[in-house]
């Protein structure tokens, strides 16, 4: 995402420069042919003997308590899905990587053990409260001026929301609820237990273009949290150096300008659009000392790693949101290859 954000003694103002927004972004070719849903079992999620090994194309239980025991501890794959794609393939591999094991991308009874020392639950249940079910929802269009004449970009529904906050696809929330219609204030689900300890201040961030994901380390170099990202395009390519955090944004409006896009539609004016998780840069901008540039949320977590984008760092809202809890003015971003 390529941007503009101004520092004032009160506030940041974001205005646009390259969007990345889910609906310009070209998705990257499929190699994998798609297969039958997964079914999922509580128990076996739940289950700390596990111990199979499991690698990339696997489906069902045994992934998703993989994805959450890696995002407690701070090794984001994005949505967890129960799918074991290219996004959980790197984040194994980066885990891997951290525990001095070998690298395969596959979690294995090696693997298995570290990740099992977590003996918190898997699944929790959760109590729907009044907030997640009151509103307003709106399905946001792909057009940016009639997303421009929203009040705000909120969440489409109560699902949706309630997936953004256990960092899961919607699919996996209802294949664990079967019964639920998710929009009823006191009702009890199933969700993945996301809830970790915070990670410590990072004295530096790396951006990596190959491995489309963010590092944030400590002063000795140590990994803090890995997050997949998506990263840059063809017309708007990663602007590899040593840059700098200016600042962070939360819930920062979005100034559209399209004479700044090199796809805009020719009868597009410049427009402000109001804050909100569905905004297209999501509910976090942390602002690179290159100009136009930082990193942010996204409206369609889901296919954050899967796309393409205007030039942006694009994480989903809640590993967005986690990174700008750790940066600050001067922490060193090194953008590399």
């Amino acid at each position: 995402m390529q941007r503009i954000a101004r520092w004032n003694k009160f506030a940041w103002f974001l205005t646009a420069a390259v969007l990345c927004s889910p609906a310009v972004a070209q998705m990257r070719k499929a190699n994998r042919a798609k297969a039958a849903p997964a079914t999922f079992d509580a128990a076996a999620i739940g289950d700390s003997s596990q111990s199979g090994s499991i690698g990339p194309d696997a489906k069902g239980s045994a992934v998703v308590r993989a994805q959450i025991l890696l995002d407690r501890a701070h090794f984001s794959c994005g949505e967890i899905d129960g799918n074991y794609g290219g996004n959980l393939e790197k984040t194994v591999a980066a885990f891997q990587r951290d525990r001095n094991l070998p690298v395969d991308g596959r979690v294995g009874p090696e693997l298995w053990a570290i990740l099992n020392q977590d003996q918190a639950p898997a699944l929790v249940t959760y109590t729907i409260l009044q907030e997640d079910v009151a509103g307003p929802f709106v399905t946001a269009p792909g057009d940016l001026m009639e997303q421009a004449k929203l009040p705000s970009l909120g969440y489409a529904s109560a699902l949706d929301g309630l997936g953004e906050k256990f960092h899961s696809s919607q699919s996996l929330l209802k294949a664990l609820n079967p019964e639920s219609s998710f929009d009823k204030d006191g009702e009890s689900i199933l969700v993945p237990n996301v809830i970790g300890t915070p990670p410590g201040p990072a004295a530096s961030v790396v951006v990596s273009k190959s491995d489309s994901s963010i590092t944030a380390l400590d002063a000795e170099g140590k990994i803090l949290s890995y997050y997949v990202a998506t990263i840059g395009s063809e017309h708007d390519p990663l602007p590899i150096g040593d840059w700098k955090i200016n600042g962070v944004a939360h819930n920062p409006v979005f100034h559209y300008n399209p004479q700044l896009f090199w796809n805009a539609n020719p009868t597009d004016q410049k427009a402000e659009i109001k804050p909100g998780p569905r905004n297209p840069v999501g509910v976090v901008w942390i602002d690179l000392s290159k100009e136009h540039y930082g990193i942010h949320g996204t409206p369609a977590p889901g296919k954050v790693g899967h796309t393409e984008s205007h030039g942006c760092i694009r994480l989903t809202n809640w590993d967005a949101f986690e990174l700008s809890h750790m940066v600050k003015p001067g922490t060193p971003a090194k953008l590399q290859e």
